[in-house]
């Protein structure tokens, strides 16, 4: 273990900080608590051997002002030669787990060490455990926010973010526009090319949707099959539908070739919008549906188009 030994007598220090070495532990020392408490912060060790009384800073405000800090938790040996109920009662409240008896016996300190090295393993093993738990929720967190196909936002996601966008936005007083967006035809597609090609159109589409949002508010989501939505904040509808026509541009020119049972010679998109204004009700549902709306009088309208709700 790495071990911090406080002790304002040297030659207890001495001699303790060499029964410890011998043991193989890495021993770090001071005198006082002042320096105690910096070296601490400094080396994080695993054990702290504290004398009680000391000049200045004593072993209790030493012990309880490191477990204020409310970091990860490590054991604390008090120091000394009061053996009193109340002067053991005191140590534990003040952050102290286990005590030695000056002068220190070296069977003793050999037994506690062994069962201070067990705490010291096992702690480690329960941060290693925290660590791995902590980056599977990161990686579930992130499985769960992001479509694993196009890498755009999931639905899941996008409910959350576009509320808690309508939301703010309403209190602020400013407005909100949102897409819908639907690749044309992408059964036939499908059909005619296969599902892996399917897969590779909806990954290039989302792609090419994703280079035309300039700014890093812009929310880009996977709605669902083929669909797909945009969330623009603090945009206007005019210049959300600016930016829907040039989705739409961008997608008509990638040329991708469609099914031959299609009319049209390439993928196309159809999109609808509709928005939030500043100072009227809204509601993230009511969004939603609008904007699907427009999205359905644009397939209507002969796809390859943007319509706007009314």
């Amino acid at each position: 273990m790495k071990i911090l030994l406080v002790d304002d007598t040297k030659t207890d220090l001495m001699v303790l900080a060499t029964y410890l070495r011998k043991m193989d532990h890495e021993v770090v020392t001071c005198e006082n608590g002042e320096q105690a408490f910096k070296l601490f912060m400094l080396h994080q060790p695993d054990l702290l051997i504290l004398d009680v009384i000391m000049p200045g800073m004593d072993g209790h405000e030493v012990a309880r002002r490191i477990r204020s800090l409310g970091d990860e938790w490590i054991p604390i040996i008090f120091l000394s030669a009061k053996t009193r109920s109340e002067d053991i009662v005191a140590g534990i409240e003040a952050g102290g787990d286990d005590y030695l008896t000056k002068p220190v016996d070296q069977t003793v300190l050999i037994a506690k060490m062994h069962a201070m090295q067990r705490i010291a393993e096992m702690r480690k093993r329960l941060l290693n455990m925290t660590l791995q738990l902590d980056e599977a929720n990161r990686e579930l967190s992130r499985l769960v926010n992001v479509d694993g196909l196009t890498g755009l936002a999931s639905r899941r996601f996008l409910d959350q973010y576009l509320e808690n966008e309508v939301n703010r936005l309403g209190r602020t007083h400013r407005p909100l526009t949102l897409i819908m967006a639907d690749i044309d035809s992408f059964k036939a597609y499908n059909d005619h090319f296969g599902h892996i090609a399917g897969d590779k159109c909806l990954k290039t589409v989302s792609a090419t949707l994703l280079s035309q949002l300039h700014r890093p508010a812009d929310f880009a989501a996977r709605y669902g099959g083929e669909e797909f939505c945009i969330v623009l904040p603090e945009t206007k509808v005019s210049g959300g539908t600016h930016i829907a026509e040039r989705i739409r541009v961008a997608i008509e020119s990638l040329c991708l070739p469609q099914s031959p049972d299609i009319e049209r010679e390439y993928v196309t998109l159809s999109l609808g919008v509709a928005g939030c204004l500043p100072d009227s009700p809204c509601n993230s549902k009511q969004l939603l549906k609008d904007a699907d709306e427009a999205l359905y009088q644009a397939k209507e309208g002969g796809r390859n188009q943007v319509r706007v709700t009314q």
